[in-house]
């Protein structure tokens, strides 16, 4: 693989900057010492410019979608990668020894189908509950009022482990719907008998200085950090 110069992508350079910035002071207004980690978000970026991210210091992808992954992933400098995107149970097998834990399950069936394809592979693909906090028709996810009893149906799969849960506000909306997730994460960790529960995704490009101030651990940024999605993917 080549190796990219620092003057390739100045763009994401400063992008970059600003948003580690913007991260320290959020977390130093919500008096956090812990850390929120950086997911760049990739969907239709070209690699070249997913390696330079990572050559600044990104360590973690997220993945929205099954083939776009697949195309890419051997271009890829090296990085964790988390799949973000809805996930069809036909997809499970491709990405389930590719990807580091999969942050949509919205479904006891996904959650069924992604415990026998790990058991397949010897291992534990770590999960999170995907939360519909805001109820909106048009975005999967768990409500919250279910969540609870979700998180307890799926935890007894063997070859899945869930680390916490996963939402996407919806645009625009006012902090106490951070504030009610925040609680509610709080709440199903205070639930699993001292199990591995500490991922909280929450928070993108537009409001991810919110969701820190909300206990967010996973920040997913996309056009922040790479511009608006104008490339072609070849």
């Amino acid at each position: 693989m080549e190796r990219l110069c620092e003057t390739d992508f100045p763009d994401i350079r400063e992008n970059y900057g600003i948003i580690r910035g913007n991260i320290d002071k959020a977390k130093a207004l919500a008096n956090r010492r812990d850390e929120v980690r950086i997911m760049a978000v990739t969907k239709t970026v070209p690699p070249e410019r997913v390696n330079f991210a990572v050559g600044l210091g990104v360590k973690l992808l997220g993945e929205n979608r099954v083939q776009e992954y697949l195309e890419k992933r051997d271009s890829y400098a090296k990085a964790e990668v988390h799949f973000i995107g809805g996930l069809q149970t036909n997809k499970v097998k491709y990405i389930i020894d590719k990807v580091s834990m999969i942050h949509s399950v919205d479904s006891v069936r996904l959650a069924e189908e992604i415990d026998r394809r790990a058991a397949q592979h010897g291992r534990i693909m770590d999960i999170l509950a995907e939360i519909n906090i805001g109820e909106e028709e048009t975005k999967g996810g768990i409500s919250a009022e279910k969540a609870k009893d979700f998180c307890g149906e799926i935890s007894r799969f063997e070859n899945v482990r869930l680390r916490g849960l996963m939402t996407i506000p919806p645009a625009g909306c006012g902090e106490e719907v951070f504030a009610r997730m925040q609680e509610l994460y709080e709440n199903i960790k205070a639930s699993q008998n001292g199990g591995l529960f500490d991922t909280l995704s929450m928070g993108m490009s537009g409001d991810y200085q919110a969701a820190i101030k909300y206990g967010a651990t996973i920040v997913r940024i996309g056009s922040a950090l790479f511009g608006q999605r104008k490339y072609a993917i070849h």
